[in-house]
């Protein structure tokens, strides 16, 4: 058996690991580089030659969620090989690339996106798959992005668990530590725990929970009469953060037809099982409707934005009809996108906040916290070896307050453990 990590083992975003024996192999996520600061992806994945490569020979690809870090390349997948996401997340995937087919010059490229995602097999939480000789079961995680799974992979009598990204502080949160507990290590022990770090180069920064994130925003929003929101359009439990907020003020929640979908997939899934990521009244923006935008004037409002020249061309619009001194932007993404000085600065989102009067910094991040980490590894105790991805500094995983037995099972670099081969690039 062998453990491919592609990439990620120093870097954030971008995730390719397989897992291979003699007669299958699978990856897990085919994730495609994060841009730059101009938006532009350096990648040489990106390409499909080089995806023809890396899937020689591959029986499926498993996707843990639909963030373009983790899912962005699987367009260049042959159709002959299976690909697998959650059944939500599918949905999700769909409606954000039949909207990115409205762009010129891009018709062809999202018709063959959006085959390929229509395509895609689905993943129930603990529903295993077994393809030849190695079986997989999804296990639902708590991550910025909505049904995203944690891997349990059984293969010649070890256990591998992939967790993906989560974190421990969402409103989804509290059936993590169970979840491994009660679903997971009744199964048998785990030999080998593969987990993300994202926030291992971050540590200074304040992780709050969803529930403080909330009476934070309704303290802004009963200050301010007009909020605009920018947060990630797919990110269920932010999204339902400010619904609510807005809710006990009662004032309209206002966004564009692309965004409503997307709510709506997650009233019509989530939905069902909590009220809190029931949408239920929520208005499509159209600059032309004139009763709208006299309510909305009149009454205050929340709009969910993002930083496009659609919306720019929005705000300028409302702007000549509203008091600055009441209107406010409530940024709700990584600080460091909007800080000039810092290299993963976005032109297009400093120039979009750049236009509001005031601007209130309100976020959370949607990975583990440290100590959120170190619960898991604790918790899981792998007999083997902990390898960590998604982080840029996968050497901090010796820093957890884990057990000093632990620590010395943090690998970095390709080695061979007890048969296992491991190879790290």
């Amino acid at each position: 058996m062998k453990i491919t990590i592609h990439r990620g083992i120093n870097q954030i975003g971008g995730c390719i690991t397989e897992i291979s024996t003699s007669e299958t192999r699978i990856l897990i996520d085919l994730g495609q580089n994060l841009p730059d600061g101009e938006g532009e992806v350096n990648d040489d994945f990106a390409s499909r030659e080089a995806i023809e490569n890396i899937t020689q020979g591959v029986d499926a690809v498993f996707y843990t969620h639909y963030h373009g870090d983790h899912l962005g390349l699987f367009n260049y997948v042959s159709d002959n090989i299976r690909q697998y996401i959650g059944q939500v997340a599918k949905r999700v995937a769909l409606c954000k690339h039949r909207q990115l087919s409205y762009i010129k010059s891009r018709e062809e490229l999202s018709a063959e996106e959006i085959s390929k995602l229509e395509k895609m097999g689905e993943l129930s939480p603990g529903q295993s798959i077994n393809i030849r000789d190695i079986k997989i079961t999804p296990y639902f995680v708590s991550h910025s992005a909505y049904d995203a799974y944690m891997f349990l992979i059984d293969v010649e009598g070890k256990k591998i668990l992939h967790t993906g990204d989560f974190r421990g502080h969402g409103y989804l949160s509290k059936g993590l530590l169970p979840t491994i507990e009660k679903l997971i290590l009744p199964q048998g022990e785990v030999d080998f725990l593969i987990t993300e770090g994202t926030m291992l180069s971050r540590r200074g920064e304040k992780v709050i929970n969803e529930n403080e994130l909330q009476k934070e925003a309704e303290r802004i929003m009963t200050r301010y009469k007009n909020v605009f929101v920018m947060c990630s359009s797919t990110d269920m439990e932010r999204l339902a953060t400010f619904y609510a907020a807005n809710k006990r003020l009662k004032k309209p929640l206002v966004c564009d037809r692309f965004q409503k979908s997307i709510l709506e997939i997650f009233t019509e899934s989530a939905g069902l099982r909590s009220q809190l990521f029931h949408f239920d009244k929520v208005y499509d923006f159209y600059p032309t409707n004139r009763k709208l935008v006299d309510w909305m004037s009149d009454k205050g409002f929340c709009m969910f934005v993002r930083a496009t020249d659609k919306f720019k061309d929005y705000y300028q619009l409302l702007a000549t009809r509203l008091d600055p001194n009441k209107t406010v932007l409530i940024y709700s993404m990584w600080k460091e996108y909007v800080n000039s000085n810092s290299k993963h600065a976005v032109k297009r989102y400093l120039d979009f906040v750049s236009m509001f009067p005031n601007v209130e910094k309100l976020h959370t991040s949607g990975h583990a916290s440290g100590e959120c980490l170190a619960d898991v590894c604790n918790l899981v105790n792998p007999t083997l070896g902990i390898i960590p991805i998604h982080s840029e500094q996968s050497d901090n995983y010796r820093k957890l307050d884990i057990n000093d037995t632990l620590k010395w099972k943090i690998i970095t670099t390709s080695q061979c453990i007890e048969g296992v081969e491991i190879a790290i690039f």
